[in-house]
């Protein structure tokens, strides 16, 4: 099993929740020998700015578990982190 890439990731995202506004930005090689860090240098940790009409009216909490949601299934192949901005 591969690790998640970025494309893969976005894709997932805009599937689950249709962003009006979508960054995925690949951090793991900031994270180079902190714990869940690959050594490949990406994969592991992730940064996602995202915008969607399904985060109206819902707190902060609840938009931040839709993207963790959308992204659950990439855990098992190496998905260690995401830092999320909801916008």
């Amino acid at each position: 099993m591969s690790l998640p890439t970025r494309s893969e990731l976005e894709a997932a995202l805009r599937a689950a929740l249709a962003p009006t506004h979508l960054e995925v930005i690949d951090e793991s090689g900031l994270h180079a020998g902190h714990s869940g860090a690959s050594p490949e240098g990406y994969g592991t940790h992730f940064r996602v700015r995202i915008a969607s009409p399904q985060f109206a009216q819902r707190t902060r909490v609840a938009q931040h578990r839709l993207v963790y949601d959308a992204l659950h299934s990439f855990v098992p192949r190496g998905l260690h982190a995401i830092a999320i901005e909801t916008l």
